[in-house]
């Protein structure tokens, strides 16, 4: 069986990056009629959140990314004891004593010599009454995984064919000296236990894929597979990494973007597919491909959500916006041919407001002055409310005979004395939904 997983740190809100690996592992499972893990990576007890660890969940539940299977990471201390035991039994394990500052003076020396910053492995050289000293003197070391330093060789979903030699990368620290569990083991410990058989992840992580499958054949299991997706980056090609503060999935919801505008965007975003409007889940899923994904830094625009949001609004019957029509006070009797006559003309829901307002209150129209007098003529023949379906075409033809004005003179002026605005929905639609009459 399929079984993928999302495994975000609960120290900050989901933004639009953290999206693509929810969603593609998401898809993935789901079209293999797998499962799908929402595991918190929350090993990190000063910035682990609870607030934010409900945020995702809100997130996804809001995406419709739902999960068949929880877990936190702060419930599995104990296993992580276990197989952390596991490893120093089999020599996998080895503690290490350097302070940061002298781990950069490691990396400084190696580089101005020419070499590849890789730890140079004195903690292996170290004999017990050593490692007492250094206890004495500094508390507990933390703990590295020793590297079989031979080349790691894996087919990446995305990238390809991948090889990287161990010996160019430093044992990685799998244990800190307080003892916190880092992500490098956990994750690998979680992945094994679960049966985990695919990863999709950004390309960020290539390096420390190469060492995780050394660590899972360390327990004797046989590593999933892999596919690294591209990282975003701005319109313009700059970093996004400064800008997703601002693209958190529970701010773009709060502007009105609509779900299946982000995951129509973000499941064709960087692949040779062309970005396509889907109206389900079912759609996504029967169309998604991973192995269409390049390598190439994507450009992400949050403004193109928002023409997505406009066309779906524009797809929806009445029925799955009758709670927010009603939200905003319009009577029954004319909410359905409401959201009929506005859905065209908003780009979010919370532009149906001021359409609302309009047809309830009356604009305000700024008229220009040449018109000022033509507009008085024509709205002293403008017949009392409620109007109806041909209201706009009995007025006009009334305006036109009286004024001799037509086309463009003659619409565009009476446009704006009833609604205020130069574009907008047919006006013999706009007339029968008039609550109060217009006016200078």
């Amino acid at each position: 069986m399929t079984v993928t997983r999302f495994a975000p740190s609960p120290t900050g809100y989901l933004h639009i990056g953290n999206l693509r690996a929810a969603l593609f592992n998401y898809l993935i499972a789901r079209k293999a009629g797998g499962q799908f893990i929402l595991r918190l990576d929350d090993t990190d007890p000063e910035r682990s959140k609870q607030e934010y660890a409900d945020q995702i969940q809100r997130d996804l539940e809001w995406l419709g990314l739902t999960w068949d299977r929880f877990e936190r990471q702060s419930d599995r201390l104990d296993r992580y004891n276990a197989a952390s035991d596991e490893l120093r039994a089999a020599g996998r394990l080895y503690e290490c004593f350097e302070t940061p500052t002298e781990l950069d003076l490691k990396r400084k020396k190696l580089l101005n010599m020419g070499k590849p910053p890789v730890y140079d492995r004195t903690g292996l050289e170290l004999t017990e009454a050593e490692k007492e000293k250094l206890r004495a003197e500094r508390g507990p070391g933390h703990w590295r995984f020793k590297l079989d330093l031979e080349r790691i060789e894996w087919t990446d979903g995305i990238l390809g064919d991948l090889s990287i030699d161990a010996a160019s990368v430093s044992d990685p620290v799998l244990i800190r000296g307080d003892g916190q569990y880092l992500y490098t083991f956990a994750s690998v410990v979680d992945d094994v236990d679960f049966d985990v058989t695919y990863i999709v992840r950004g390309a960020d992580h290539v390096t420390n894929t190469a060492t995780q499958i050394q660590i899972m054949q360390a327990f004797g299991a046989t590593p999933p597979e892999f596919a690294h997706h591209s990282l975003l980056t701005g319109p313009q090609g700059e970093a996004l990494s400064k800008r997703l503060g601002t693209l958190a999935l529970k701010d773009l919801r709060a502007r009105g973007v609509e779900p299946m505008a982000i995951l129509s965007l973000m499941a064709r975003l960087g692949s040779s597919d062309p970005v396509e409007l889907r109206s389900s889940m079912d759609e996504l899923i029967e169309g998604f491909d991973i192995s269409h994904f390049g390598a190439a830094p994507t450009k992400f625009d949050p403004e193109d959500l928002f023409p997505l949001t406009a066309h779906h609004l524009q797809s929806l019957p009445y029925a799955t916006v009758a709670a927010d029509v009603k939200a905003l006070g319009v009577p029954d009797e004319i909410a359905e041919q409401f959201w009929t006559v506005v859905r065209d003309n908003i780009t979010v829901k919370a532009d149906m407001a001021d359409w609302w307002h309009l047809f309830r209150d009356g604009a305000k129209p700024a008229i220009p002055l040449e018109d000022r007098d033509f507009v008085a003529e024509a709205l002293a023949l403008l017949p009392p409310l409620p109007y109806g379906a041909d209201t706009w075409a009995t007025w006009t033809n009334a305006v036109k005979e009286k004024t001799g004005r037509k086309g463009r003179a003659l619409f565009m002026p009476l446009r704006l004395a009833v609604t205020g605005r130069a574009h907008g929905p047919e006006m013999a639609d706009v007339m029968p939904l008039m609550r109060a009459a217009p006016k200078l």
